[in-house]
């Protein structure tokens, strides 16, 4: 029983570290958006659109987690074929490798190229408009994205598959995907995707303060420790001020401000008050400690694991 559980993880995440998300390859976040396109197109219009917006958010977290417990229990007689199917699936759920490969891809192009292509770059891991940003507030929004998606893309999955597994881990990657795509507040998709969002900041409540508090540890910070008290709730988002907090703390710079997302100015508050210029080196050791916390999180689980005898 043990191997059932740490074989897929161990496996999935080095497959993960190693290769991130290979394009070529068929992806279940594809396919979790191609659903939730089909269902926001023919459902969020005309009226109702909020009660709509909740029935295809229920209906698409329970299918995933119904469908993948369902092929779960059909290979429970076949061990290996079991094992191989969760190492795929937690090598999906995780974006480690891709998120820490972008942030140094915008790295790279800021510094080699310059301003337009650091831009460019920066809009295809970001929502928010990147034309007006100058370098500093590139790096910044690397650092930002560098702190939240340590949660989305690491930190949560790993979360969700020690408390149930691979349908729980993926049915969580579906609610993340939900909000990332309708859980917005402009016109389109405030009524449609207000369920969706406020589902995304439920299910990443823990795991947000996890990542926070592994960050801090890590990087043995009492600043962050403070950050995360003193800003960590003053944030828009009852989580995404966590670990941004955590990670400017132990920076000692500012995050937050104004920017645009979709055509709307959103006011986040600031995140510290040291607005120093950030350098190419704080991006190269925000990535570094994002390895450091995604190893951290998964001794942790296989200590947890083995502890239990699960």
């Amino acid at each position: 029983m043990v191997n059932e559980w740490l074989i897929p993880l161990l496996a999935g995440y080095l497959l993960d570290t190693l290769f991130g998300d290979p394009r070529f390859l068929p992806h279940p976040i594809r396919w979790f958006g191609s659903a939730i396109a089909y269902f926001e197109k023919r459902l969020n219009t005309s009226k109702n659109r909020r009660l709509k917006g909740v029935l295809t958010t229920v209906v698409l977290i329970i299918a995933t987690w119904a469908i993948l417990y369902g092929i779960q229990h059909l290979l429970q007689p076949y061990k290996i074929a079991r094992i191989i199917f969760d190492t795929i699936l937690v090598f999906y759920g995780l974006a480690g490798h891709s998120l820490i490969f972008e942030a140094i891809k915008v790295e790279r192009k800021l510094s080699h190229l310059g301003l337009e292509a650091g831009r460019k770059r920066l809009s295809f891991i970001v929502g928010r408009d990147t034309s007006p940003l100058n370098e500093n507030q590139i790096r910044t929004s690397v650092l930002e994205t560098l702190a939240e998606n340590l949660c989305d893309g690491v930190i949560a999955p790993l979360f969700f598959f020690f408390a149930g597994g691979v349908p729980l881990m993926l049915a969580y990657k579906m609610v993340n995907t939900l909000d990332s795509m309708i859980g917005y507040k402009s016109d389109r998709y405030k009524d449609f995707g207000w369920f969706a969002a406020k589902t995304d900041d439920i299910f990443n409540y823990l795991p947000a303060r996890i990542t926070a508090f592994l960050m801090v540890l890590i990087a043995h910070s009492s600043n962050g420790l403070r950050f995360i008290f003193k800003y960590g709730r003053k944030h828009a988002s009852p989580n995404s001020g966590y670990p941004e907090s955590a990670l400017a703390g132990i920076l000692n710079c500012r995050f937050g401000g104004p920017n645009l997302y979709h055509g709307v100015l959103v006011e986040k508050p600031y995140i510290g008050i040291n607005d120093r210029e950030i350098k190419t080196q704080d991006v190269y050791f925000a990535c570094k400690l994002n390895y450091a916390c995604s190893v951290m999180m998964v001794l942790l689980i296989v200590g947890v694991i083995c502890m239990a005898g699960l």
